[in-house]
């Protein structure tokens, strides 16, 4: 598979607690492990061991506390936007009412063409990346997104060319 990824890989989209870090927590075992997931979540425990070099019960040991310390977060199939119909990519900045972040944010990630609603520094306070199937379900979501009351202020930019989109990786 080389540098290629694969379909299926090991993320999903859930709420992240950026307050809990294990990065330091991680050897270099569990960072191969990690990468072979990466290149393809259904690799088995047992191919996962002969490629790591370590024993198939350390693997599976390893795996088991990845995923309780919610390193490994889920196992899921990626899927491309353009092929399943998500013709169009925004992002929008939105200035939000002070007190009412986190009440709107959770409100607009409700909607499933949302797939990342973020607290950011600068001129906004969120910014939301969405994907709509063509122009009225882009006009139907920007008229629900700015609409929801708090929302002072938005701008929505429309993404013309993805150069990259890739989930996580692990650092350097």
């Amino acid at each position: 598979m080389g540098t290629e990824l694969s379909e299926f890989s090991a993320y999903v989209q859930r709420p992240c607690n950026p307050t809990i870090s294990v990065g330091d927590e991680l050897d270099d075992v569990d960072r191969r492990i990690l990468k072979v997931l990466e290149e393809d979540a259904r690799t088995s425990l047992r191919r996962i061991a002969k490629m790591v070099g370590v024993a198939l019960g350390t693997v599976s040991n390893r795996v088991r506390r990845l995923e309780k310390l919610g390193v490994i977060r889920g196992y899921t199939v990626l899927i491309d936007p353009d092929k399943a119909g998500w013709g169009l990519s925004v992002v929008i900045g939105l200035r939000i009412e002070k007190g009412r972040l986190i009440e709107i944010q959770e409100k607009i990630a409700k909607d499933n063409r949302v797939y990342g609603v973020y607290d950011v520094t600068g001129d906004y306070d969120s910014m939301v990346l969405a994907r709509a199937t063509n122009r009225d379900d882009l006009d139907d979501l920007i008229k629900s997104v700015v609409s929801v009351s708090g929302i002072e202020r938005s701008v929505t930019h429309l993404v013309l060319n993805s150069v990259k989109e890739m989930p996580p990786s692990l650092p350097e």
